[in-house]
């Protein structure tokens, strides 16, 4: 694809800030032994309240605090360095889209705590949602990231072969 400058520079920013986002929550959440999802999964509201609050369940709960730490790390350094950033992309908006449905900003549902940025439907996670969409339309990491040096370095061993 043939981005202008400032086309490209602008997605590339877009880019390292999710992925910084993401990372820094996941590292948050890696260095605080008293961090656990259990609270954030027991208070879910909406359609799928109940996947949710089963989710929180004392069998599960360990694989799923595992999960979500490991993901925002794997998604935020993915992003971050421009490794894998379609997967990464991926990744990031299945977890994204799994915040969004546990406590979703709709008309009528009770919020429990606090809403962090939201405006009756849209809040920052499907924001961010979105805007890894448009990363995955529009990739960046063939310019500017690790995927730069291994395509090269694919195309220099396909010449040498």
């Amino acid at each position: 694809m043939n981005y202008s400058k400032g086309q490209l520079n602008t997605l590339i920013v877009l880019r390292l800030l999710i992925g910084w986002h993401l990372l820094y929550e996941g590292v948050l959440k890696m260095y605080d032994p008293s961090w656990t999802a259990k609270g954030f999964l027991m208070s879910a509201n909406g359609p799928f309240k109940g996947l949710f609050t089963a989710l929180a369940s004392e069998s599960v709960i360990g694989v799923v605090d595992f999960l979500n730490v490991f993901g925002l790390v794997a998604v935020g350094l993915g992003l971050l360095l421009g490794a894998m950033t379609r997967w990464a992309s991926v990744g990031g908006i299945i977890m994204l889209s799994l915040y969004y449905l546990s406590h979703p900003p709709f008309p009528g549902l009770e919020q429990s705590g606090p809403a962090e940025g939201s405006y009756m439907i849209i809040n920052k996670n499907l924001i961010e949602i979105c805007a890894l969409f448009a990363l995955i339309k529009f990739p960046t990491s063939q310019y500017f990231g690790l995927d730069y040096f291994f395509k090269k370095r694919e195309v220099s061993n396909a010449n040498t072969v």
